[in-house]
């Protein structure tokens, strides 16, 4: 037997209500206010009036009076109650089922729809919640066609260019030699780093990444990061510039992530800036301990910092891929700085340089 709907099933229950709220009216009326209407008659019949032959004609006309007005009562007033019943599951039905709708279209896959506002607050906070959640959907979705698409994009460089050297090695149109064998070294090699960051960013944003935060002192740290990247420096190259005040407070913080975004933001500042400096600078507010980087390199265009942190994203393609890069080290960085506590950011001109500074807990 099919179950009735939730409108049938509404309406019955504001029916039953109404049938209840009337019955239960009528049965204490038709008790008691006989009763009370002859109390009222002997009261009269003490202040002198005489009404003992009249007494028992009044009573019935009192209960012929009420009965009519009672039959009149219950079918009006149950009239316009089951109309107003009818109204109000028709108003509650009619966004619940365009929310069952929209799920639909949602559960097969068109993320874009969503739920209007309903006069229900009820319903409206099921509405407000319900695009949020569709939103996110879009937007996981959305990542994920990106992430596949960049994906591929980046792989297809490597396997092209090893795909063709070793065609060329099988069929003899080339001899080997050390300098084929280091370049197909060097393809496997990007396609091993582009592996391991995909990992360690797919890790990092769902948070598995291990995070063994400790009280941390910052300035031996960003010394250690300063010397070993200047011994890499070529003389005409830019210079290291260790800004640091002696009595910084310590930050809440894993030593080996902190070390790694450093080393990120570090190797792009040289990757990026031919002469110059590069400044190392740390500095501490209320509840926070900054770090940034600061170089005179090529600069970001306004239109692309808002896309700095995405993975795969390059303003120049060829030329990071030139020099290696995989595109995914600033979106690890951020989510690094993330499940630390933290928070990064970048500010840069074209042709001036970059700052990028992040914020860590103190301890």
């Amino acid at each position: 037997m099919r179950r009735p709907g939730l409108r049938s099933r509404l309406f019955l229950s504001h029916l039953t209500v109404m049938i209840v709220g009337l019955s239960t009216l009528l049965t204490v009326s038709k008790v008691f206010t006989p009763r009370l209407f002859v109390l009222h008659l002997q009261k009269l019949e003490g202040r002198g009036f005489n009404l003992y032959l009249v007494r028992e004609q009044l009573v019935e006309g009192f209960e012929f009076a009420w009965s009519r007005g009672a039959f009149w009562s219950v079918a009006v007033g149950g009239s316009a109650a089951g109309w107003l019943s009818y109204l109000v599951s028709k108003r509650i039905m009619q966004p619940l089922i365009r929310i069952e709708e929209v799920t639909q279209k949602v559960a097969a896959g068109n993320l874009e729809e969503r739920l209007p506002n309903s006069d229900i607050p009820e319903l409206n906070r099921l509405s407000i919640s319900f695009n949020r959640m569709a939103a996110n959907l879009e937007g996981v979705e959305q990542r994920r066609r990106e992430l596949v698409g960049d994906l591929t994009h980046e792989l297809r460089t490597p396997l092209t260019v090893l795909e063709g050297y070793l065609e060329g090695l099988a069929d003899g149109t080339i001899e080997p030699s050390v300098d084929i064998y280091q370049r197909l070294a060097k393809e496997t090699g990007r396609l091993h780093r582009l592996v391991n960051d995909l990992q360690e960013l797919s890790q990092a944003e769902a948070g598995y990444l291990p995070i063994r935060s400790q009280p941390l002192e910052v300035r031996p740290l960003l010394a250690a990061l300063v010397q070993k990247f200047s011994d890499q420096l070529l003389e005409e190259g830019p210079s290291l510039v260790l800004d640091c005040p002696s009595d910084l407070p310590l930050a809440l913080a894993d030593p080996e992530r902190v070390e790694q975004v450093l080393m990120n933001l570090m190797g792009n500042a040289l990757r990026y800036t031919s002469e110059g400096s590069i400044t190392i600078r740390a500095w501490s507010e209320i509840g926070k301990l900054w770090i940034s980087v600061t170089d005179t390199g090529h600069g970001i265009a306004p239109e692309d910092l808002p896309h700095i942190f995405e993975r795969f994203w390059r303003s120049d393609r060829s030329r990071d891929r030139h020099s290696g890069g995989t595109g995914i080290g600033l979106a690890i960085s951020r989510r690094l700085v993330e499940l630390q506590g933290g928070s990064i950011e970048v500010e840069s001109k074209l042709g001036q340089g970059s700052i990028f500074r992040f914020w860590l807990p103190l301890a």
